[in-house]
């Protein structure tokens, strides 16, 4: 359900469900892709899981601009900074929460937004800790999916990277017309380090801050001439299904006991 379809007067009777807030951005995708590759993706996500949970569930619109500084080099990108993307979230959290909303998740499809959208969640909670019975969660289709899409054959890398493998099959089954396949080069930066992978073609065990153009000449990882818009189908489909299974648990959660 669309709460954007929604008329006010009816908001009241509609505040026991879930809301999701889709996170995307505008920004670089290498030489191959949209630059509104992520704000696809998510929202391609959260149409899925939309269908499938019908009335269950209220989606606002992608947010299509997001936190993507680390890009700015590359022409195009349409970011706001973290400082001022962490307000714009809690003032979007406020609306919701003010309007009686206790269950709301940003279902994110930008690495840049995950700190400011951590950020926003902790200020938002500490505002209103008298309140049990709110939960605000935050998590990117990727995670969210993370053992699930690291068990899927055929992908040059077990988590999603930048105008990878993954997303560049995601976009050819979305919108084929958009992908210049004969482009789609990715860097892979040999690094012997058992703490830092800075193509991110595994998770790191520690944070190290670069832009992009420090890292990729093209703006992309992996090894995106490899994709194929089946394998995004599969991807589209394990990202659906676990956010739905997530949002209808997300439901049923009560308040946490006394202690």
């Amino acid at each position: 359900m669309k709460l954007g379809e929604r008329i006010w007067t009816e908001i009241p009777a509609l505040t026991d469900k879930v809301v999701v807030v889709p996170l995307g951005s505008l920004e670089q995708h290498g030489h191959h892709m949209p630059m509104l590759t992520d704000t696809m993706i998510g929202t391609e996500v959260a149409r899925r899981a939309e269908e499938e949970l019908g009335d269950e569930v209220l989606f606002l619109p992608t947010l299509w601009v997001g936190a993507s500084d680390h890009h700015r080099a590359m022409p195009g990108t349409v970011s706001i900074s973290n400082a001022v993307y962490v307000q714009v979230l809690v003032c979007m959290l406020e609306s919701l929460v003010g309007a009686g909303f206790r269950k709301i998740f940003l279902l994110n499809a930008h690495g840049g937004n995950i700190t400011p959208g951590r950020m926003a969640l902790y200020d938002v909670q500490l505002r209103h800790k008298e309140k049990d019975d709110l939960f605000l969660a935050f998590s990117s289709w990727w995670t969210i999916a993370g053992d699930q899409l690291a068990d899927l054959e055929g992908f040059e890398s077990k988590s999603v990277t930048h105008a990878c493998g993954m997303e560049t099959s995601q976009i050819l089954r979305l919108r084929p017309e958009l992908v210049k396949m004969e482009l789609a080069q990715g860097t892979n930066i040999p690094f012997d380090s058992a703490f830092w992978v800075p193509d991110f073609n595994r998770p790191s065990r520690v944070d190290v801050a670069r832009t992009f153009e420090q890292l990729s000449v093209t703006g992309a990882f992996g090894h995106p001439e490899i994709s194929t818009p089946e394998k995004g189908e599969l991807l589209f489909e394990v990202a659906s299904r676990e956010v739905v299974a997530f949002l209808r648990e997300f439901a049923e959660w009560k308040p946490l006991p006394p202690h």
